[in-house]
Formats: structure tokens, C-alpha cells, sequence
């Protein structure tokens, strides 16, 4: 019986070791495949964190780009915006734009501008319609047009605002005003200069943006030379400078002037002054003559 059993024990043991071997070698092979799986977790973990922490940098470049063209962009427009201001000499300070009406075929937009040209403030509304035709043609139309100037130039230039109003030209209105702007600013800077360099004889009645200079030298009682400078405009936006003389003199002080062929047949030869001289010389002429004693 002990015989018998011996073989079946060593048998048996044979047959643990081999399952014991291939546990062994199922275990290696299952450790070996949960490596594999860690490294291709980590693998693929690693390349999306690789592509974040690459892609981070192109966004931020990106954005960094983007601020650098519209940073560039805005100089571009402020480079834009000084050149058309020193070619038209208009600055405009506020633009409001409100829309009334929108359809496909129809706008209507509120427009309210203000601004200056050299020392004239304005302020504009008016309505502009647009309206696409057939073939997309957008037609455009002014409406409703409202100009206030503000100055005491308003005067020589109220006459013209109206017309404007009533026939809608905007565009004749701001080419106008910057030529009648430019002329009132020629004139204020020949008074002020005059009045500046001879104080006692120059006196500026409305100041130096009115129309008026007197002449007068106070050795020579009743001599008096008025320099009337007007400047109109016509309902084409065409600019007219008028400067005409006015005397008012004592005989002793005619003669004077008489003799220096300054004053000879009066406004006639103050206008022949003017052609040949120019403005500024004549003035230099008539105060000249003023101060003859």
C-alpha cells in the first residue's frame, strides 16, 4: 500500500510545481502587461500635457499679437485723424449717432457732431438716410439739417449757415468754414500785432476778433483813420474779404497827409494802397501818416 502511494504523492507534487510555475509565469506576464499599460497612460497624459504646456505659449503670443495690431492700428488712426485735423484745420470733439429707422432696404440714423475750426465752435444734427436700390446700389440723402456757430463771426457767416440748412451741403459747409475760419484768423493775428506794436496809436474798439481798428494819434486832436476789415461769405461757400477806410481828419492834418500822397482821393487811393502794398504794409503807411505832427 506504501509502495502504491508514493508515486501518487511525487505525482502530485509534480503537478503543483507546474501550476505553482505557470501561476509564476502568469503573474510576470500580468505584471509585465500592467507596465505596459502605465506606460502608455503616461505616454498619452504626457503628450496632452506636453501639447497644453506648449499651446499655452501661442495663446499668450497670440494675444500678444493681437493687442501689438490694435495698439498699431489705433496709432495708425490717430496718425490719421492729426493729419486730416492739421490739413482741414477742424477737430471734432463729440459724435453721436442714434438709429431712427432699420429694415433691410432702409436706415435712418440721428447724427450730432460738434467740434472747432481754429476758434469757431460749430455743432451739427442732421438725418441721413440710406436706401438700397435694386443692383445694391445704397443711395444716401441728408435731411433735416441744423447748424449753430458759435463766435462773434457769426454775423458775416449766418447768411450762408442758412442757405446750407435749406439746400443740405454739408460738405460746402465744413469747406467753407475752414477758409472763413483761416481768413478771421488772419485778420485777429494782423490787429492784435498792430495793437501790440503800437499801443498808443492802435485801439481795437470790438477786440481783436471785430472788424474794426482805429487809427488815432493823440498829439493831432480830430484825426482819426478807421480800418473796417469785413469778410463775407457768398451761398456758394465763396470767401470775400472787404477793407475799406473810413477818415475823418482836421484840415492842418489833410494837408499833411496831402503832401505825402497818403491820403490822396481818399478811399481810391487807400484801395491802390492795398493792391500794391498789400494789408500789413498799408497799415504800416496809415500809421506813418498818423504821426505826422
Amino acid at each position: 500500500m506504501a509502495e502504491n502511494q508514493t508515486p501518487t504523492l511525487q505525482t502530485m507534487e509534480r503537478v503543483y510545481e507546474a501550476e505553482i510555475k505557470l501561476l509564476q509565469e502568469e503573474i510576470a506576464m500580468l505584471q509585465n502587461q500592467q507596465e505596459n499599460n502605465e506606460r502608455e497612460v503616461i505616454s498619452h497624459f504626457g503628450e496632452h500635457t506636453q501639447r497644453a504646456l506648449t499651446s499655452q505659449p501661442d495663446f499668450q503670443r497670440g494675444t500678444k499679437d493681437t493687442a501689438m495690431n490694435l495698439k498699431m492700428e489705433l496709432e495708425k488712426l490717430e496718425e490719421d485723424l492729426a493729419r486730416q485735423t492739421k490739413m482741414n484745420g477742424i477737430v471734432l470733439n463729440e459724435c453721436e449717432v442714434n438709429t431712427l429707422e432699420k429694415s433691410k432696404t432702409k436706415i435712418v440714423q440721428q447724427h450730432r457732431v460738434s467740434g472747432n475750426c481754429i476758434f469757431l465752435d460749430f455743432q451739427v444734427e442732421f438725418q441721413l438716410t440710406e436706401i438700397l436700390e435694386e443692383e445694391a446700389t445704397i443711395v444716401r440723402s441728408i435731411t433735416d439739417l441744423n447748424i449753430v456757430v458759435d463766435g462773434c463771426e457769426f454775423i458775416d457767416i449766418s447768411a450762408f449757415v442758412s442757405g446750407v440748412e435749406e439746400t443740405k451741403s454739408l460738405l460746402l459747409f465744413f469747406r467753407a468754414l475752414r477758409a472763413f475760419s483761416e481768413r478771421c484768423e488772419h485778420r485777429n493775428r494782423t490787429f492784435a500785432h498792430f495793437k501790440e506794436k503800437y499801443p498808443e496809436l492802435v485801439r481795437l474798439p470790438e477786440g481783436c476778433r471785430g472788424e474794426v481798428m482805429v487809427i488815432q494819434n493823440p498829439k493831432i486832436p480830430g484825426c482819426t483813420l478807421s480800418f473796417v476789415w469785413n469778410i463775407t461769405v457768398t451761398k456758394d461757400g465763396v470767401i470775400i474779404p472787404k477793407i475799406d477806410l473810413l477818415t475823418k481828419l482836421p484840415e492842418q492834418a489833410a494837408l499833411a497827409l496831402d503832401q505825402r500822397m497818403v491820403a490822396e482821393n481818399g478811399p481810391q487811393s487807400f484801395q491802390s494802397l492795398l493792391r500794391i502794398l498789400g494789408v500789413e504794409a498799408t497799415i504800416e503807411a496809415l500809421i506813418a501818416a498818423v504821426c505826422v505832427e
